[in-house]
């Protein structure tokens, strides 16, 4: 799963889970509220379809009924941060969170948008904040984000530090089982990358990036039959995908250059 969505399944998790309302708001404010949740909701579900003309105007409209709706704000700052408008995504990311504070996946959130443009130790700083919450019931991600940025960064060390802190937090945690696999791989350290990948398809789904990422490492440890096996699950399961692509194109070299 990407980033992106992964913040917006993270964004909808905040939306079921419901928002904290003062008990004593008058009627009109409550109802205000209510149709401040719905929009909210109605506009994350236009984000995940990448209808963003709607998706914007709805929740506007939410900030309209419920200018101190922390979710509405974050929700906007995905949209805008989707289709590349920086300021008011910052802007809207920075409100979310002076609203709520304490909320561990606006920092998750924050922290990708901060890395996606290139702020690497901002967005370090609000992952750690996201993972560094004791009632976030789940730091791996936040901290699987942080190697990710990390990595981003040309900085491998810190990669492995954040990867291998998700696994301590949860030894089964797919994504930064795969993250392992492809660290090690881009050290060309091929027999832990197969150790790393056995140990992600114990409890992860095959993806075309896991599966050609199998191929390659297999290749390069010399076992015809394994990255046989990869390539056929690849070009069966995942036809279309850009790796399947990639895949007919590195076999087309092998076989040129034989």
């Amino acid at each position: 799963m990407s980033l992106r969505s992964l913040a917006i399944c993270i964004l909808t998790g905040m939306l079921l889970g419901g928002c904290a309302g003062g008990s004593r708001l008058d009627q009109d404010q409550d109802k205000a509220m209510i149709a401040a949740r719905a929009n909210t909701q109605l506009g994350v579900e236009y984000l995940r379809e990448k209808n963003y003309e709607l998706a914007k105007t709805t929740l506007l409209k939410a900030i309209e009924q419920a200018p101190d709706y922390a979710t509405a704000h974050d929700a906007i700052a995905i949209l805008y941060s989707q289709v590349g408008d920086t300021e008011q995504a910052e802007k809207h990311y920075r409100r979310a969170l002076k609203l709520n504070p304490d909320n561990a996946d606006g920092h998750n959130n924050y922290g990708q948008f901060l890395c996606s443009i290139g702020r690497y130790d901002d967005a370090e700083e609000q992952f750690r904040t996201a993972a560094g919450n004791p009632y976030y019931k789940t730091p791996q991600i936040p901290l699987v984000n942080a190697g990710v940025c990390m990595a981003s960064k040309k900085d491998a060390a810190a990669a492995e530090k954040y990867y291998r802190q998700a696994l301590d937090k949860d030894p089964k945690f797919a994504p930064a089982l795969f993250r392992m696999a492809e660290l090690t791989f881009a050290a060309k350290d091929y027999l832990r990358t197969r150790a790393w990948l056995q140990r992600y398809e114990e409890v992860g789904t095959p993806t075309p990036e896991s599966l050609w990422l199998g191929v390659q490492a297999e290749a390069a440890l010399g076992d015809h039959q394994a990255w046989g096996n990869y390539a056929l699950q690849l070009r069966s399961k995942f036809p279309e995908s850009d790796q399947a692509k990639q895949l007919q194109e590195w076999e087309h070299e092998r076989r040129a250059g034989h």
